[in-house]
């Protein structure tokens, strides 16, 4: 599998599945904002529309009912008709008891004149019947055609509202995606190189069983050297097994049974010795009777992993310190060191505190996982260059 660098751009560094994933995320929360945004932009265009209608009607009826009070005073007071300014846009119009058109006009000659409110062809008509008769007028009726053009208005303005909003719903929808498979695309990254590093790990077994098999073959018997290649060799493999058996089946917690720890460390110093002598490492082991209720299967897990851990990242012709006194076990190397920034993440999963030497991360993220179901405390204690130090309290 090929690994991706951020640096290469974003659609580049994903698989098809990290693809699939991001796209579908992109549509689901565009399409879910459109829609939203859409009803609240159709709930405001209806509410500002339904106002404008109420302002245009109560704009007529008020306009209407002025015109009226005016030609009742001038009947009243036989004086002429008062002319007043009426807003841009309206118009009036005065019928009298025979409907004919006196004073103004209509928009439509042929619309039939009865009190109310209605609309013709683009206009706002009110039609009034407050003037009583009076100087012989039946109604007052006043039109404008302004309202069609505030609605058009309101229209493209809540069109290009919606357009802005969908714009930056877009771009704050990407700039989310890529929050969103951020995680997930370090955890692929992590997977891949585990995968990798797997692959690099069992090649070594792998090979020397291989070679030692074909000298076993070719010399017609096993000499010593040979046969514990060989041992070596399936230890590592077994070792490989049994945390990735762990990482599978972590989830189900084995039946906890009194255990010596000192023999179980002895049965793990005894397994690693022979790995530790091709480094030539010597182990400086003092242990004392100390029982504890955990699975056989998973101390031998959780020691094999320390004892290895330490020889893989040991010097050559380096010591490994191993003492279990008062309930208090400590794995104390000579080798690299782990850099004190890294060793806040060095129990995670897939975490190295260095390319050195191999592995491929679960190592001690299995040592932490068995720790915290058993309820064993652990620290580390690790200065660059001069070696590192692990502790366990049963």
């Amino acid at each position: 599998m090929k690994k991706s660098s951020h640096k290469e751009g974003w659609d580049i560094g994903m698989n098809d599945l990290e693809k699939r994933s991001f796209y579908s995320f992109l549509t689901l929360y565009i399409l879910s904002s459109f829609i939203f945004i859409a009803g609240i932009g159709y709930w405001y265009y209806e509410a500002q529309k339904s106002a404008l209608k109420n302002e245009m009607y109560y704009t007529l009826q008020h306009l209407a009912d002025i015109k009226s009070g005016d030609i009742i005073m001038a009947h009243m007071q036989n004086r002429p008709l008062k002319k007043r300014t009426i807003p841009e846009g309206v118009t009036l119009a005065l019928i009298d008891t025979n409907g004919t058109v006196v004073d103004g006009s209509l928009t439509d000659s042929s619309m039939q004149i009865e009190e109310g409110y209605f609309s013709v062809e683009g206009y706002e008509v009110f039609v009034s019947a407050s003037p009583r008769e009076h100087l012989g007028i039946a109604y007052v009726v006043a039109q404008s055609d302004t309202l069609a053009k505030e609605i058009a208005t309101l229209k493209r303005s809540v069109w290009q509202v919606l357009m802005m909003v969908s714009f930056f719903i877009v771009v704050v929808a990407v700039i989310l995606s890529k929050l969103f498979m951020r995680p997930v695309r370090q955890r692929v990254e992590q997977i891949e190189r585990f995968i990798n590093d797997v692959t690099h790990e069992l090649n070594t077994p792998i090979t020397s069983l291989s070679m030692a098999t074909n000298q076993a073959l070719k010399q017609g018997a096993c000499g010593e050297k040979t046969m514990k290649n060989i041992s070596i060799s399936t230890k590592q493999l077994y070792d490989i097994y049994r945390s990735l058996t762990y990482l599978n089946f972590s989830s189900k917690k084995d039946i906890s049974e009194p255990l010596d720890l000192k023999e179980t460390l002895e049965k793990s110093v005894e397994y690693y010795s022979a790995l530790a002598e091709i480094k030539r490492i010597k182990f400086n082991v003092t242990l004392e009777r100390t029982i504890f209720s955990i699975p056989q299967a998973q101390a031998t897990l959780l020691f094999g992993n320390l004892i290895g851990n330490a020889i893989k990242y040991s010097s050559p012709k380096s010591t490994i310190t191993i003492t279990l006194k008062d309930s208090m076990l400590s794995i104390e190397d000579e080798g690299i060191g782990i850099e004190k920034e890294k060793q806040k993440e060095i129990f995670e999963k897939f975490k190295r505190g260095t390319e050195y030497s191999g592995g491929f991360g679960v190592g001690l993220n299995i040592v932490k996982s068995i720790c915290d179901t058993y309820g064993i405390e652990i620290a580390l204690t690790s200065v660059l260059g001069e070696g590192t130090v692990f502790s366990l309290r049963f």
